[in-house]
């Protein structure tokens, strides 16, 4: 979906891979964005904070924005930069159980819409 619109992301950014290389023949890869962590993400469900080590090689506490998750093609990676702890995968998969746990109106589940570009 480009070009971005809104609040969409419009910049080139560390991302986080979170699918499995199992499922699917296309070359697409579903993956949250990683972004600066800010005073105002405490208390957003859909942030997961991660704290700089040698295994994520982050420079800076950033945080996982779970909010913009999207399928985007294997063309669009530059380099691979790091790993998370299992800890991290974790808490992002706790972010969408309890979402998904939610959903909307109090019926649980998913929901879909159709995509539109002006």
């Amino acid at each position: 979906m480009s070009p971005s619109v809104g609040a969409e992301i419009k910049k080139k950014r560390p991302a986080l891979i979170i699918n499995d290389d199992a499922i699917g023949i296309l070359p697409l890869r579903v993956i949250v964005p990683v972004t600066e962590w800010k005073k105002n993400f405490y208390g957003a469900v859909w942030m997961v904070k991660i704290d700089p080590n040698a295994l994520n090689n982050l420079k800076k506490t950033s945080a996982i924005d779970c909010f913009q998750i999207r399928s985007i093609s294997t063309k669009r990676f530059l380099t691979k930069i790091c790993e998370v702890s299992p800890k991290i995968l974790n808490d992002i998969d706790q972010v969408f159980s309890d979402s998904s746990s939610r959903g909307s109106g109090g019926g649980g589940g998913t929901y879909f819409t159709q995509a539109i570009q002006a």
